[in-house]
């Protein structure tokens, strides 16, 4: 076993062990939050919040993060990459020990403002390392991912049973002692130089590219009409404990897709072209969105969850192989992550006014068909 890590680590180049350091600083960042979401919104109570509260919650570190990324990566830039992490890894433990400690709306939304900045710190760095070596992009992005994505399914087998054994509030403080080892893989890191002088800040958002509407659809779909809409589409045909379990399954499966999905995936668009890749598994992610507009709800699911997360890989690898050797890349991944984050926090918004008078089976297809055009629109915007 041994020697096959060494071998992985030597082919794919650069400092790996510095991906793979990262991004394990990441998925121990990232239980709290995995967890938020299954336990907030059932026992909002106990925290002292209403059920209008619980979608505030929930969406306002996103809504941060949207604003945040531009001036994040200036200052990761300017400050070094291992520094930004360790405070970002104090940060994700201090947030998690808050959802258990304190009560009321406005610490949790405190809470959730430092997760929302301690995250985008996170996703930029490991992104920065993963990227080093820009051959081997889209297979250092994907096993970067893979690994991201331990922590928030721990989360959500373990934690759940946890929650009923501890408590809805005393599970997070105890989460908050077991992502202490965030700090030491922090720690850990290599050493970087910091730029004396503050680079120009890029823009967070602007005026959208072809690639930028692309994750702003795919944040909208998955994380707002799929994420929201699936339980009930299965309580069309299901009882509903059997949707609500088939539902958590599936939503489940989006972080155990990407864990799959995106080293295979990145490594094949390494081999014959991100770009390339890139379209496919957008296409297959839009017959996926298709396939539940037609009612084959699992089959349709299983498939756009398995190329979505393909593009966890392929997409910060696209936009690497079209950025000049000589260019900083922060920039660019900011801005791809400011939109992907937009999609996911208005796309639950918006879903939850629309669900009132149009059918879940009717937004999937307008998903699916918002995305071909993205795709269209992106291949003659590169090709002009």
């Amino acid at each position: 076993m041994a020697v096959v890590s060494g071998n992985i680590i030597s082919a794919l180049g650069g400092n790996f062990t510095a991906v793979l350091t990262s991004s394990g600083v990441l998925s121990f960042a990232l239980v709290g939050d995995a967890l938020l979401y299954a336990v907030l919104p059932v026992h909002a109570s106990a925290f002292g919040i209403s059920l209008v509260w619980v979608g505030i919650l929930l969406s306002a570190n996103r809504f941060v993060r949207v604003f945040a990324y531009g001036l994040v990566a200036q200052v990761t830039e300017a400050l070094g990459m291992r520094r930004m992490c360790m405070v970002a890894a104090c940060g994700a433990i201090a947030s998690t020990a808050l959802y258990g400690l304190g009560e009321g709306a406005a610490i949790l939304l405190f809470a959730r403002i430092l997760w929302g900045l301690s995250y985008a710190v996170l996703v930029l760095v490991t992104l920065a390392y993963a990227v080093e070596v820009r051959a081997h992009a889209g297979s250092r992005v994907g096993w970067s991912r893979s690994v991201q994505r331990i922590g928030p399914i721990v989360a959500l087998i373990a934690g759940t049973w946890l929650t009923d054994v501890l408590g809805p509030r005393s599970v997070f403080v105890w989460l908050a002692l077991l992502s202490a080892p965030a700090l030491l893989l922090a720690w850990a890191l290599p050493a970087d130089a910091a730029i004396k002088k503050l680079a120009k800040r890029p823009p967070t958002l602007g005026q959208p590219r072809s690639i930028d509407g692309l994750f702003f659809i795919q944040g909208l779909g998955v994380d707002g009409v799929f994420a929201l809409s699936i339980t009930l589409l299965l309580a069309q045909r299901y009882s509903v404990a059997v949707a609500v379990m088939s539902g958590g399954a599936l939503l489940a499966m989006r972080h155990i897709g990407e864990a799959i999905a995106a080293p295979i995936f990145g490594a094949i668009g390494d081999r014959f072209g991100a770009a390339r890749v890139f379209t496919v598994t957008t296409i297959l992610t839009g017959v996926g969105f298709v396939g539940v507009a037609c009612d084959y709800v699992l089959t349709g699911a299983l498939v756009m969850l398995v190329f979505r997360g393909a593009l966890a890989s392929l997409g910060p690898a696209t936009i690497v192989q079209a950025t000049q050797a000589r260019d900083s890349v922060m920039a660019p991944l900011a801005r791809m992550q400011a939109w992907r984050d937009f999609g996911a926090a208005v796309g639950p918004l918006a879903t939850g006014l629309l669900l009132a008078t149009v059918s879940p089976q009717l937004l999937h297809g307008v998903v699916a068909l918002l995305l071909f055009a993205g795709l269209i629109w992106w291949h003659l915007d590169t090709r002009g």
